[in-house]
């Protein structure tokens, strides 16, 4: 009986596999989150933002908020004059869609002027290694993977 669990098991983690997205979810700032004294661009210069990935802007809520801007406004600390632009929930998440620089400053008052501004480039896609007979058969052992979980599937069904 236990083997049948552990097929079912397989079976079903092998189904699973592929679905499994690889987007990641930063949040802005690690441990320190979205506050004044943090230097962001030493938190942002060793990652690598991928289309699909999110920020999650933390802070106490009303003491911050969030801004998606401009690279103009970014310079100059500008805070956007359409108010629905900004994230004020203490843990806003923002998914990056679209490949490019993006820009995010706090919009109360001195914040942004005191450092509480993240750019960051958010790249297409992961880089893609130049095609390898290896890779090549890795993609081969993946599909043989589906299908062997989908064989322990049914036969799991059936026995059990």
């Amino acid at each position: 009986m236990a083997l049948h669990r552990s097929l079912l098991v397989f079976a079903v983690v092998a189904l699973m596999a592929p679905a499994i997205s690889s987007a990641m979810e930063y949040v802005v700032g690690g441990d320190d989150g979205w506050k004044l004294g943090v230097k962001y661009d030493d938190w942002a210069k060793d990652k690598q933002f991928i289309v699909g990935d999110s920020l999650v802007f933390k802070y106490k809520g009303g003491s911050h908020n969030v801004y998606k801007v401009t690279g103009d406004e970014f310079k100059s600390c500008t805070v956007p004059s359409n108010n629905s632009l900004g994230s004020f929930s203490g843990n806003d998440t923002i998914k990056l869609a679209t490949a490019g620089t993006k820009w995010y400053i706090c919009g109360v008052s001195g914040h942004c002027d005191g450092g509480m501004k993240l750019k960051i480039m958010v790249l297409d896609g992961a880089p893609a290694p130049a095609p390898s007979a290896a890779s090549t058969l890795f993609a081969k052992a993946t599909s043989f993977h589906v299908l062997l979980g989908v064989i322990f599937a049914i036969a799991a069904v059936i026995i059990l």
